[in-house]
This record gives C-alpha cells, sequence and structure tokens, in this order.
C-alpha cells in the first residue's frame, strides 16, 4: 500500500510539473471591418518531455453560451461547423491534411459580418495534462454611409419668416456611432436623432434649421462627419427664392432748371430676376418727355418744374412685387459742391502730418546747432593757456551807479588805487608776456606794462568773486606812479 501511494504522488508530481509547462498563446483583442478578413492565432507551446495533443476545438462565446466553430483532430482531420463553414479556415495547410503537427492552428476569418463580434477560445486536449485554453475578444467595425441632402430642391423666403429646415445630414448604420457637426456662416440651428439598429449598428440624422431670407442665398452649409479617426465632409450651397429689393438710384438732390441728361434707374435684387418692371408718378402721370428703357427712366430736354415728384418702381419676379420709391424736388440754381469729404480728410491729414515732420526737424536743427556752438566753444576754451581764457563778463552796474556824469577829479582819483587798475590775470598775462619776448625770469619784468595791456574800463571795478592768481616763482612789482588819462579826455 505504501508503495502504491508512493507511485500516485511521483504521478500527480509529474502532472503538475507537465501542466505548468504547457501554453495557449493568443492575442487579447483583434478588430476588423464588415466585409474584411481577419486572423485569430492560437499557438500552443508545449512542455518539456511533451504531451500529447488529442484535438484543439475553437468555440464561440455570446452571452454566456458556447458555439463550436472549428476543430482540428489528428485522426479525423479538420471539421468547420455551419454557420462558420465557408467563411472559416485554418491557415496552416498541414493542419487541413491529417497532422499531429497541431502546435498552430490560427484560424483566418474572411468576409467578417456584424455577428462575428464576439470572443473566441482556442481549447487544446492534451495527455497527460488535460485541458489548456486561451481567449481572444473579436470586434466588428461598420463603416457608415454617409449622406447630406437639401430637404426640398427649391426654398423660398417668406414674409412671415418661419423656419424650417434646409438641410438633413446621415450618417446611417455605423459601429461605433459617428458625431455630426455643422460649419456655416448662417444663423441657424441644428437637431439631432440617434437610432440603434438591431444589428448593432447606430444611424445619426442631423437637421439644419434657418429662417430662408434674402442674405441665406448662396451660403455654404457643411456637414462634418467624424467616425472614429476619420473625418468626412460633404457641402451644399443654398439656393433661396425671394422677392425683389427695390431702390431708385439717379436722384443726387441737385436737380435744377436747365439741367441736361438726367435720368432714375430701377435697381432690384432678386431671385428669380425680375421680369417686370413698372413705373408711375404719385399723384399725377409721368412728364411727357419721359421715355422707358427696362428698368431706366430717361427725361429728354432740359430739366423744368413739371419733373418734380414722388417716382415709384414696382419690380416683379416669380415670387412677388416689391416697391421703390424716391421724391424729386427741382430748385433754381445747382447747389454749391464743396469737396467731397474723404478728400479734405485726406489733405487735412496730409497737412498735419507735414506740420508735425516740420516741427519735429527744426526743433532737431536747433538742438544740434546748440550743441555744435557749446562744443566748439569748449574746445577754443581748452586750446587756449589759462592765463589768455577771457574772464567771466563784469556784473551789469546798477542803475544808482549810473546816476552822475564822471568828473575829471573822479577819473583822476582813480589813480590813487593802483590796484584796481590791473587786475591780477590781466598782470599774470603781461608778466608772461614780458617772458615770451625774451625777458629772462631771473631778470624782473619792466616796471609798468605797456599801453596795450592796460585795463579797457581802469573805472569799472572787478567782481570780488573774481579768481586770483599767484606766481612765486616772480619777484613782486616795484612801485608804480599812478596812471592818468590826458587831459583831453577828461570830461
Amino acid at each position: 500500500m505504501a508503495m502504491c501511494a508512493g507511485i500516485w504522488i511521483l504521478l500527480a508530481a509529474l502532472h503538475v510539473q507537465a501542466g505548468d509547462g504547457q501554453m495557449v498563446q493568443m492575442d487579447s483583442s483583434k478588430s476588423g471591418f464588415v466585409g474584411s478578413q481577419v486572423e485569430l492565432r492560437c499557438i500552443f507551446i508545449n512542455s518539456n518531455p511533451p504531451v500529447k495533443i488529442s484535438q484543439v476545438t475553437w468555440q464561440k462565446v455570446l452571452n454566456g453560451t458556447k458555439q463550436n466553430v472549428a476543430i482540428a483532430n489528428p485522426a479525423l482531420g479538420v471539421s468547420v461547423l455551419s454557420p462558420f463553414k465557408e467563411r472559416v479556415s485554418f491557415k496552416q495547410a498541414a493542419v487541413r491534411h491529417r497532422t499531429p503537427s497541431l502546435e498552430d492552428t490560427t484560424i483566418v476569418f474572411s468576409s467578417l459580418q456584424l455577428s462575428d463580434d464576439a470572443a473566441y477560445i482556442c481549447e487544446y486536449t492534451t495527455f497527460p495534462a488535460g485541458n489548456r485554453e486561451n481567449t481572444v475578444n473579436l470586434t466588428v467595425f461598420a463603416r457608415p454611409m454617409t449622406r447630406m441632402t437639401l430637404t426640398t430642391p427649391t426654398i423660398v423666403a417668406r414674409a412671415s419668416k418661419r423656419k424650417m429646415t434646409v438641410a438633413t445630414c446621415v450618417s446611417a448604420n455605423g459601429k461605433p456611432q459617428s458625431v455630426i457637426k455643422w460649419e456655416t456662416r448662417l444663423k441657424g440651428e441644428a437637431t439631432l436623432q440617434e437610432t440603434r439598429n438591431q444589428n448593432g449598428t447606430v444611424t445619426v440624422r442631423s437637421n439644419y434649421v434657418v429662417v430662408p431670407s434674402r442674405e441665406t442665398h448662396k451660403q455654404k452649409l457643411t456637414c462634418i462627419v467624424t467616425y472614429r479617426s476619420e473625418r468626412i465632409t460633404d457641402s451644399v450651397v443654398l439656393n433661396v427664392q425671394y422677392e425683389p429689393e427695390v431702390k431708385i438710384e439717379g436722384f443726387d438732390k441737385n436737380w435744377y432748371l436747365n439741367r441736361q441728361n438726367v435720368q432714375l434707374t430701377c435697381r432690384a435684387d432678386a431671385n428669380p430676376p425680375v421680369t417686370i418692371y413698372q413705373w408711375k408718378l404719385l399723384n399725377g402721370s409721368l412728364p411727357s418727355n419721359v421715355e422707358i428703357k427696362n428698368n431706366t427712366l430717361f427725361f429728354k430736354g432740359p430739366v423744368t418744374y413739371d419733373l418734380a415728384g414722388t417716382y415709384v418702381c414696382d419690380a416683379t419676379n416669380g415670387i412677388g412685387t416689391r416697391t421703390g420709391i424716391v421724391d424729386v424736388n427741382i430748385t433754381e440754381k445747382p447747389m454749391a459742391q464743396g469737396p467731397p469729404g474723404g478728400v479734405i480728410g485726406i489733405l487735412g491729414g496730409v497737412v498735419a502730418i507735414g506740420l508735425i515732420v516740420g516741427v519735429a526737424v527744426t526743433v532737431f536743427m536747433v538742438h544740434r546747432r546748440q550743441q555744435k556752438t557749446r562744443t566748439e566753444t569748449d574746445n577754443d576754451l581748452t586750446d587756449l593757456p589759462p592765463a589768455h581764457k577771457p574772464a567771466p563778463p563784469p556784473p551789469k552796474k546798477k542803475n544808482s551807479d549810473m546816476k552822475g556824469h564822471l568828473t575829471s577829479d573822479d577819473i583822476q582819483d582813480s589813480g590813487s588805487h593802483p590796484e584796481e587798475l590791473l587786475n591780477p590775470a590781466e598782470y599774470m598775462s603781461y608778466q608772461r608776456v614780458c617772458n615770451i619776448d625774451h625777458f629772462p625770469e631771473s631778470q624782473p619784468a619792466p616796471a609798468h606794462p605797456p599801453a596795450t595791456f592796460l585795463p579797457q574800463h581802469p573805472y569799472e571795478q572787478q567782481p570780488p568773486s573774481e579768481p586770483t592768481y599767484s606766481n612765486t616763482s616772480l619777484p613782486a612789482p616795484g612801485p608804480r606812479a599812478p596812471f592818468t588819462f590826458p587831459k583831453e579826455q577828461s570830461v
């Protein structure tokens, strides 16, 4: 008994080890469109040592119910069951000819149908390992039929201005369902309706509603259908029929006596085109010198007061009749015609721009000239020696200093102030010029400077803030006699 138990344990261990080595390889999901072809892969990975494959069975699982599709047996051959017999086959030719090699039992679906959408099991029956299986989910898509149509060939704009459906876009029998959108400049609205069919497809219908009018005529309306990653578009141009829109042209509010070649023209925008134009004059009949050609009134001869009045034009097409009116008045003399407002505006703009540019250029030139003058002055002052740089201008004398005339005594008294006769800056300039004239620095300069170095205005006192210069290398000048003007210059 113990020996038998050991044998059973060994067989069980071998069975588990063998079972762990087998595997059925399949894709987790596959998809295709109605009418196309798809492969459902099934590969058996055997163990080592290999197990014996007794049979391979393909099954369809729908709503929890299994249905056999195809069977491959190494001894009995291949069998494909109805309703798949005409559309399902094994991919490997060897499988179809009774072979013990059943490791690859991939099947091929041709002419896919919506009813093929289901889960499929590939089951291997082996000995002694038992059954091994795997599952693939097959999804079948249905490409929708898309079309766009006008509700009626002719759309008529009525005076009631009621909304109506002008176009319909349909995406029929699609799986998955489509999405419909509209693209247009029209001010309308879209309605949407979805219908789920028994075969699992969905039909989507969208209507575009608008109030027909003259403005909607010749407007483009585009239906955009999005199915999965595809984009399908279809367009129509609306043909809207409407009554004439009438206006009278030709009267420029300047019809005066004896003016020549005046006329009135009846303009009408209509669909279909206007077929009849009728002219009349309110509270009277048309002038005798009027000639009617198509939609125009030609007034022969000079303008007279008889042409004044209210002119009416009736335009008629296949939809209705509309009227245009103009009041004509006659003046004795022509009205003054000024330049057009647009021309005045342009001229004013040009003048304003010219003034702005002129002012800007003038300011720029003045500023540039001032900068240039200031730069030249600074350069001149920089080039001069310190002794030759001009002194600041003397301050203006107050009115109190100029009240009386100078007398000869005043002028003579100026000699008692030699320090006011020559300021230090001029004295330094005089000494340096003396050196330039070959007076050695070791020798003192002449005691009195030449007359050209004397101040031009000895009676004016220099401002106390004027800088002073000292030269310690030169000996101090000796005593000088007071300077007096000749008596003929005395006042």
